[in-house]
C-alpha cells in the first residue's frame, strides 16, 4: 500500500499557543513528530495554517503544506493537504503535531488493519490495567472504545462501556479487558474524502467524539493494540513532562 502521513499543526491554541514551535529537547515539538512518523513511512507531510510553522518545518528539511483557518477539526485539515499533495495514495494516516513520542510500530499495526478490505478507517486502543485504577476507567477525557471478536470498533464512549452489572466498580478493571482510545486515525484515501463531507450525527453532538459520525454513518472502523502510551502535550505543564521523560530516555 502506497501511504502518506499528514501531521495538522495550527499555531493557535487556547491552552498553548504556538505549541507546534515549542521546544522539546532543544528541537520543535513538530520536528520530533516528523521524525518518528518518518522511521514508519517515508512520504510524510505537516499540514498548517501558518507561516512560521511551514518556516520551522523546511529548515529542519521537512515538507509542509499551507491550509485554510477555517478547519474544525484536524481530519477536515487533513483531506485538504491531501488534495495540495496530490498523488495515488492508497492509505492517509493523520497524526497529531504534539505526540512527540508516537512509535514507528504503532504507524505500521494501524497500516496493518487495512489488511482486511472491509476496514475503512483504524484507530488504536491500549488496554488499561489493574494499576491504573477505576479513576482512570472513569475519567471522561479519556474515551474507552468496545471491539469485535475481529477488532472492530463497535462504539466509542466518554462513559465506562460496558457497565458491569452485578460486580463491584473497583472490580471491573480485573473482571474485563477495557480499552482506551488512542487518537490516531489512518483512512483508505476515498474514505476520507467522504467523511469530510458528512454533517455532524447526533452521536457525535452527544459525546464530542468525531469518530462517531464515521460510526453512525456505517464505516467499519480497525482497531490496532498497543502497549505503550502516547504522550501527548496539551498545555505547557505536559511540554515539562515530556522533557522529563525525555531526559529519561537518554
Amino acid at each position: 500500500m502506497k501511504c502518506l502521513v499528514i501531521i495538522p499543526a495550527r499555531y493557535a491554541s487556547t491552552r498553548f499557543p504556538a505549541k507546534p514551535l515549542a521546544l522539546l529537547g532543544g528541537k520543535p515539538i513538530i520536528e520530533h513528530v516528523y521524525r518518528q512518523v518518518s522511521k514508519a513511512v517515508s512520504d510524510v507531510v505537516v499540514a498548517t495554517d501558518d507561516e512560521r510553522i511551514m518556516a520551522a518545518v523546511e529548515a529542519f528539511g521537512g515538507r509542509a503544506v499551507m491550509t485554510s483557518t477555517e478547519h474544525q477539526s484536524g481530519t477536515d485539515r487533513c483531506y485538504e493537504a491531501l488534495q495540495r499533495v496530490g498523488g495515488d495514495y492508497d492509505v492517509v494516516i493523520n497524526v497529531q503535531g504534539d505526540e512527540p513520542f508516537i512509535q514507528p510500530e504503532q504507524i505500521e499495526a494501524l497500516i496493518a488493519c487495512f489488511e482486511d478490505a472491509a476496514t475503512d478507517i483504524a484507530t488504536m486502543v491500549k488496554p488499561f490495567t489493574v494499576t491504573d485504577g477505576i479513576e482512570a476507567l472513569e475519567n471522561p477525557n479519556s474515551p474507552k472504545v468496545v471491539v469485535s471478536r475481529d477488532m472492530k470498533a463497535l462504539y466509542f464512549s466518554r462513559s465506562v462501556i460496558p457497565y458491569m452489572r452485578g460486580v463491584e466498580r473497583e472490580e471491573w478493571l480485573a473482571k474485563h479487558t477495557y480499552y482506551k482510545h488512542i487518537g490516531i486515525y489512518a483512512f483508505r484515501a476515498k474514505t476520507l474524502a467522504e467523511v469530510t463531507a458528512l454533517p455532524q450525527s447526533s452521536l457525535e453532538l452527544s459525546e464530542k467524539l468525531e469518530q462517531l459520525r464515521w460510526l453512525e454513518n456505517g464505516y467499519v472502523i480497525g482497531v490496532a493494540t498497543t502497549e505503550r502510551e502516547t504522550i501527548g502535550i496539551d498545555t505547557p505543564e505536559d511540554l515539562s513532562r515530556a522533557e522529563a521523560y525525555l531526559a529519561s530516555m537518554r
